[in-house]
């Protein structure tokens, strides 16, 4: 499996953690700035951040990817609709979240976790139902 990273660096951890949720090995990671200057157009910006991955259209759509969004909201959707263009489907994501200690408070300093993995193309399929 190759991820797409658009946030911050996976750890060992976290591969591990996606490994474990997904039952395939983590072959790849590319890491990729989704740093955007908010004084310009922001899809110019999203296309320049999916083709510094780098893949080919037909890795785009025979590769099995997962994609750690940025944080960003706004490039997130837009990246999301970016991808499902060149893949043929929504990608799966990850959902990473702060780490707690036995307390219930976050970890200092902070730390985070893989959540899930969700299956975003699982969602829209499911959602047609509900037309």
């Amino acid at each position: 499996m190759l991820i797409l990273n658009f946030a911050h660096p996976l750890t060992d951890e976290h591969l591990a953690q996606v490994e474990s949720l997904t039952g395939q090995k983590v072959e790849r990671v590319i890491v990729i700035d989704s740093q955007i200057d908010t004084q310009q157009p922001l899809v110019p910006q999203i296309v320049a951040m999916a083709d510094a991955a780098g893949l080919t259209p037909e890795e785009w759509q025979t590769a099995p990817i997962l994609v750690n969004p940025p944080a960003l909201n706004f490039s997130a959707v837009a990246l999301i609709a970016e991808l499902h263009g060149r893949m043929g489907y929504f990608p799966p994501v990850l959902r990473m979240s702060p780490v707690v200690g036995p307390d219930g408070q976050r970890v200092v300093p902070p730390r985070f976790e893989v959540a899930e993995v969700i299956n975003l193309q699982a969602v829209r399929d499911e959602s047609r139902k509900r037309r």
